[in-house]
């Protein structure tokens, strides 16, 4: 593993900050007259380019490398493999790579992550272009990578914009400044590519099934952004599609005006969005992995076996003893999803990445509990209930915690899993608490 730092790491990251912060600056000035939520937006790139920097510093000088260096090394070995043999580089770029791995040598340097590591080497070739203009300075390249990543989360804000005009500074917040989706989302990371698809499909799923905007661009970033999900990271979709139906369902049963035929038809449509749901994770069969519907209850007891094992040294969680049966894990669902959402806590913290993670999660669950006591707990749900936006974020955040909490048992892969469901629930803490100062006239101060 190659963790040693360039000149290039030196000398080119400046240039790549001033061209993030020209982008913003352009991108504000062209948008901030009609849209005044355009303010946010340099604030909130620059943000997550320090974050891609403070991701590397972490994994080069106090990790001695990991994840991101290996994907850096192996993007940079097929970069440099283009001066080497053309040929063999198109052919590992976008065809079967499987058989070449000997034309790498000294001189082009040697690829950690294998072809046959399907998940792993998509994001490899979704870096190798970015390393190539990045000059294969690893800092540059996560500089890009922050960059170009970027623009999923701001749709995301703008999608929950449509329905909630007023909180322009709470959800900037939900979406582009929740440290956790700073550090582990922006740099040179799989979660970087996925956390941006998850925005871009919510994006184009608002504006094509909500809105009903027949756009083809729309289906376009469906598919890419569903493609990418599935490529790197399919178990999102075990939460992110039976939420999107749900929330096509909600919103249909809404637009039914009289109460009596919405109450007749209501149980009806959500039924059948949940069972859509179910029949489309199933058909997906092999693209969810260990995530697949007849799998994911086993995978999870093997989890929870294997966390016992005395070399995670205490940096495992236990939810509990259970086995593949609906009753058993019903039982610890509850523990599953507060695992998933606010967990580690401050009595779990190991080291100091855990210690920034639990002071996110305890302000979080300092939120939660406050509006639960506030609306008198069920007032909660049937705030949740009436908005769909709002039981979109709640049910995606909740499905996702749940197999997250479920079949994660390390802190230090929770930490960084669960990213994907933060910008949800927090939005939907504040969607929550704006709803109920529109409903109590109470104005309400976190």
């Amino acid at each position: 593993m190659d963790n040693n730092l360039t000149v290039f790491d030196i000398l080119l990251p400046p240039f790549y900050i001033l061209v993030a912060f020209a982008y913003g600056y352009l991108t504000t000035k062209k948008n901030i007259q009609k849209k005044t939520e355009y303010k946010y937006f340099t604030m909130g790139l620059m943000t997550r380019v320090f974050g891609a920097i403070a991701l590397g510093l972490v994994y080069f000088f106090y990790y001695g490398g990991g994840d991101t260096t290996n994907y850096h090394q192996t993007a940079s070995a097929y970069g440099n493999l283009i001066f080497k043999d053309q040929e063999d580089f198109w052919i590992g770029w976008l065809g079967n790579a499987k058989e070449h791995y000997f034309y790498f040598d000294e001189s082009t340097g040697y690829p950690v992550y294998a072809a046959r590591d399907h998940h792993a080497f998509f994001v490899v070739r979704l870096l190798i272009p970015i390393v190539m203009l990045g000059f294969h300075s690893y800092f540059a390249s996560s500089i890009l990578v922050a960059i170009f990543t970027y623009g999923g989360m701001w749709k995301l804000y703008q999608t929950f914009l449509q329905e909630f005009p007023d909180l322009k500074k709470e959800l900037a917040i939900a979406c582009l400044f929740v440290p956790s989706c700073v550090f582990w989302g922006s740099g040179l990371m799989k979660d970087s590519f996925t956390l941006s698809a998850v925005g871009w499909f919510t994006y184009a799923f608002y504006h094509f099934f909500i809105k009903k905007e027949r756009n083809f661009s729309y289906g376009i970033y469906l598919f890419i952004s569903g493609f990418i999900i599935l490529a790197i990271k399919p178990y999102i979709f075990f939460a992110l599609l039976p939420g999107s139906i749900l929330w096509l369902s909600n919103n249909l049963v809404k637009k039914i005006n009289h109460g009596f035929i919405r109450f007749l038809v209501a149980p009806v449509i959500l039924s059948l969005g949940g069972v859509t749901g179910y029949y489309v994770l199933d058909k997906m069969g092999d693209n969810l992995g260990q995530y697949k519907v007849d799998k994911v209850l086993d995978k999870a007891v093997i989890t929870q076996q294997d966390m016992k094992a005395e070399y995670y040294h205490g940096n495992s969680f236990d939810i509990g003893d259970f086995d593949a049966s609906f009753e058993s894990i019903t039982k610890v669902a509850p523990m599953a999803i507060f695992s998933g959402i606010f967990r580690p806590a401050i009595w779990d913290v190991k080291n100091i990445v855990m210690l920034i993670s639990s002071m996110e999660n305890t302000y979080l669950l300092t939120l939660t509990l406050f509006l639960l006591f506030k609306l008198k707990f069920f007032g909660f749900f049937t705030l949740i209930r009436k908005n769909p936006m709002l039981l979109f974020c709640m049910l995606f955040s909740l499905f996702f915690a749940f197999s997250v909490g479920l079949t994660v048992a390390n802190f230090g892969s929770l930490v960084r899993l669960r990213i994907p469901e933060l910008p949800f629930f927090v939005a939907g803490i504040f969607m929550l608490k704006y709803l109920y100062e529109k409903q109590s006239g109470k104005k309400v101060k976190f």
